[in-house]
């Protein structure tokens, strides 16, 4: 490429999007460092804090929700989108892009318009087994289609994975030379006794109250079995786990905390992972091959008990219904994961299995699409 590479990633409102979108991001700066990357997205969204932190400039554009039933919002889509599309076109001939590559959300469909308005290629990654509005809008002429589950149904769809954050992807190729060290690192940088099993539970950044309260009412018996709890309950939801703990023996074994900006460091140190199936853990942990317990969320398409069915066919995890998952659930089934003559070996079967669908690199092959955009 005589010209440095300038690439428009668009992409925000949640860390399902923003997250693959620093992976790339960061995945093409690494193979050209005079690469001109610029981000769009929202004032308001998660984008708004990660994209500056992160070195790149963002680019904003109006916040367009595509309305799913008739209102009155609906009334307002035209003009609120024409604003939209002409915020990212703007982006796009400021910044002089050669490829828009898109995440989904509120802020890919003005990218996608917008492109195929000049004809620049789109390139799009569908995180979810249950594609977005948009992507499936933008996949309609989209130069490549980049999913992460092989079932996902978009036009020219290539399986690439999901990118990891480049943290997670560091600690993929540690645990790969030695994942013994990189268990001891993260549980003395947490405070965790690396000598013990360790169930880590987490409904994400938000929390699961039905997680949380079915882990906190077997916290009696998961300690009495020696076992070892990280409890991420989400922002706002910690006092009722911890009221359940008042007690209990060995409740210095359980630790909470509402939010862990380091993530690695719990996904180091866990053995056994009960969460939700955000596309994002699902592929973090299969990457990783830990095995884990998953409760999609009750609510929405459905989309959750999608992104965990590849690992849990595979017999890298488990899955279990919301409505199903409660302190006796977690009594019987998790114990016999974590402690146990026989747990070792079930956890290494399990994580192995999980491995085998993990895609650790997939980051640059979305980038390679990118790059291949350009050399036509």
């Amino acid at each position: 490429m005589a010209e440095p590479l300038s690439v428009l990633l668009a992409g925000g409102g949640t860390a399902g999007h923003v997250n693959p979108l620093l992976a790339v991001a960061d995945e093409l700066r690494r193979r050209h460092p005079d690469a001109v990357l610029t981000v769009l997205g929202t004032a308001e969204g998660l984008e708004a804090r990660l994209v500056p932190e992160h070195g790149l400039p963002l680019a904003h554009v109006p916040r367009v929700p595509l309305p799913r039933r008739p209102s009155t919002d609906l009334l307002r889509l035209p003009g609120r989108l024409r604003a939209a599309v002409a915020a990212a076109g703007t982006a796009i001939d400021d910044s002089g892009a050669q490829v828009v590559v898109g995440f989904g959300g509120y802020v890919s469909t003005p990218a996608y318009l917008a492109a195929r308005k000049r004809r620049i290629p789109v390139v799009i990654h569908e995180q979810n087994a249950r594609p977005g509005l948009a992507n499936r809008l933008g996949s309609r002429w989209a130069a490549a289609v980049a999913v992460t589950f092989a079932g996902t149904t978009l036009r020219g769809a290539q399986v690439t994975g999901l990118p990891l954050r480049a943290t997670i992807a560091e600690l993929v190729a540690q645990r790969a030379t030695d994942a013994a060290a990189s268990r001891r690192a993260g549980a003395a940088a947490l405070g965790l006794d690396p000598a013990l099993p360790t169930l880590l539970v987490t409904g994400g950044s938000s929390g699961a109250a039905s997680v949380n309260a079915a882990a906190a009412g077997a916290a009696a018996d998961l300690l009495a079995a020696g076992v070892q709890v990280l409890h991420l309950t989400g922002l706002g939801k910690a006092e009722p786990v911890t009221a359940a703990l008042a007690g209990v023996p060995g409740a210095e074994r359980y630790l909470v905390r509402e939010y862990l900006t380091d993530m690695h460091l719990a996904l180091a140190a866990a053995d056994v992972v009960l969460a939700r199936s955000g596309a994002g853990t699902v592929c973090e942990l299969a990457a990783l091959g830990i095995p884990a317990v998953y409760v999609p969320l009750p609510v929405g398409n459905g989309e959750q008990r999608l992104n965990a069915a590849d690992v849990v066919a595979a017999g890298g995890g488990v899955l279990v219904d919301d409505a199903e998952l409660d302190a006796a659930w977690i009594r019987t089934h998790l114990p016999v994961l974590l402690v146990g003559d026989e747990a070792p070996e079930t956890r290494a079967r399990m994580g192995a299995a999980a491995a085998s669908v993990g895609v650790p690199d997939a980051a640059g092959r979305v980038a390679a699409l990118v790059e291949a955009q350009v050399r036509r």
